[in-house]
């Protein structure tokens, strides 16, 4: 069994709560906040009106209130634009950001913890702490959300050895899912192009939600013909925004540029087919499609 963890420095914890709370979360993310209780989890996104990508998080139920763990570069934005939504709302919010982590650990070892459920999104606590198995995908595995000072001694009651967060970066990019960067996906994208529903992040029976019009038309009048793919970069560099060529013939832009690249594809274009090799200016790769999005 594979005893890694994975200490995500690199994310931020929010902290909701209020009298009206639930309300003001459910009006707002493009999940639905009644999946979320004590024993469940969600992955959820904040769009524009337009039905763009703003940012993602996961949302878990914590005492009176909810927990937000998101991107930390994402962090002060998000916490601004809450408070923006929040006008006279009965809610508080606030960044813990500096007395909260998050660790990720595998999917195996979540398994062996009394307690775990092989459910999406699954939640119980760990002397008085969330650990949630990713409500995105089973295969990057559970994290703990706790505070700094417990966090070292609990790690060690579950015999877990800290690992480089690179590691965690790549398994992630490998299964198709953006592991950081997401400020470059803003305003670029929709968010049903994120590949959301197939993560467990929109809820197309649910009320309204900020961009719920344009994501429930795309998705009703069968309008998806872009996706968000991972690249493999053969030869070359990638730069943000460069324009993507199969055959000479433009089938998509390259959004994430970094470490772990991404790509919005034109997936239903004749010209494109997995198996090929793509070009931009600077660079060849491949574009590979996750097993779990069919399409």
């Amino acid at each position: 069994m594979n005893n890694n963890v994975y200490i995500l420095e690199d994310r931020a914890i929010l902290y909701i709560s209020g009298e009206e709370s639930k309300d003001f979360l459910q009006n707002l993310i493009s999940n639905d906040i009644n999946k979320v209780t004590d024993n469940s989890s969600c992955f959820a996104s904040l769009l524009t009106p337009q039905g763009k990508f703003l940012y993602e998080f996961i949302v878990v139920k914590h005492k009176l209130g909810y927990f937000v763990d998101c991107e930390k570069s994402q962090s002060e934005e998000i916490f601004k634009q809450l408070n923006l939504y929040k006008i006279r709302s009965k809610v508080e919010i606030l960044n813990l950001s500096n007395e909260f982590v998050v660790a990720s650990f595998g999917y195996k070892k979540y398994l062996s913890i009394d307690g775990s459920k092989d459910v999406l999104g699954f939640t119980f606590k760990y002397r008085e702490d969330p650990i949630i198995l990713d409500p995105r995908n089973k295969n990057l595995g559970a994290r703990l959300i706790i505070n700094l000072e417990k966090l070292y001694l609990s790690l060690k009651k579950l015999d877990l050895k800290d690992d480089k967060v690179e590691n965690y970066y790549l398994r992630s990019h490998k299964l198709g899912i953006v592991p950081k960067n997401l400020n470059k996906l803003q305003n670029k994208l929709f968010g049903i192009e994120c590949n959301f529903e197939e993560l467990n992040g929109i809820d197309f029976k649910k009320g309204c939600y900020v961009g719920q019009e344009n994501t429930a038309r795309i998705k009703l009048k069968n309008k998806l013909s872009k996706r968000l793919l991972p690249i493999e970069i053969i030869n070359g560099k990638l730069s943000e925004d460069e324009k993507i060529y199969s055959n000479e013939v433009e089938i998509g832009k390259v959004l994430i540029n970094d470490d772990y690249p991404f790509a919005l594809i034109k997936f239903l274009d004749k010209n494109f087919d997995k198996k090929d090799t793509f070009k931009s200016e600077n660079g060849t790769f491949k574009i590979f499609i996750p097993e779990w999005l069919k399409i």
